[in-house]
């Protein structure tokens, strides 16, 4: 299984990547993981506490957790992926069930800036974007799918997400492979790394 992780800032263009990605290869030849499945369950403080977690911070993150399913993955095992809900800020009792496959993708911010982690991927990409256009896509997103007022996630951006960018994901950044510029807009860079994953592939088979 080649597990081929893709990091960038919050709003980087990540998703975009990712869905391009997907849409080459056959549906039971690539799952994906994503980082946010794996935050930590909060369910020992209060709503108003869990809604003050800094989640670009990698404290926030169950690496551990990751690392051991995508171990059972490669080795064959299919898993139950956590499901995180930033409403409540809480993991839902449910689980997803992941099948191992050909490729594993590792979608999110902090996934370069873990050792452990880190040594687990075959293929480190980062998906790099101007810091104006990631906050215009994060307060699209925040509004529409986190129900967050226009005030409240320009607070969360200068508070956590803009310190944290510099401090944890942008610093991650020299550990990448790859690094496509422009985000999901840079159809060459994305064909690229389609490219060497389909080389990848190609060297199994041998």
């Amino acid at each position: 299984m080649l597990i081929v992780g893709i990091a960038g800032g919050t709003g980087s263009g990540k998703t975009t990547v990712v869905r391009k990605i997907m849409e080459v290869f056959p549906a039971n030849e690539v799952i994906l993981l994503p980082q946010d499945a794996y935050y930590k369950d909060n369910i020992q403080i209060t709503l108003e506490e869990r809604q003050k977690i800094n989640f670009d911070h990698p404290d926030s993150i169950e690496f551990q957790l990751l690392i051991d399913q995508l171990k059972l993955l490669k080795a064959g095992h299919e898993i139950n992926m956590p499901i995180y809900s930033y409403l409540t800020c809480l993991r839902s009792k449910e689980t997803i069930t992941i099948k191992p496959a050909r490729v594993a993708l590792v979608e999110g911010i902090l996934i370069l800036s873990d050792s452990g982690l880190r040594d687990m991927l075959d293929i480190k990409v980062f998906v790099d974007a101007d810091a104006d256009d990631r906050l215009g896509r994060v307060i699209t997103r925040d509004i529409v799918e986190r129900g967050r007022s226009v005030l409240k996630v320009l607070e969360r951006y200068h508070d956590t997400v803009k310190p944290s960018h510099l401090q944890f994901i942008e610093p991650s950044k020299r550990y990448a492979d790859i690094i496509i510029p422009g985000g999901g807009e840079n159809q060459v860079g994305i064909e690229v790394l389609i490219s060497i994953i389909e080389k990848h592939l190609l060297k199994e088979k041998l």
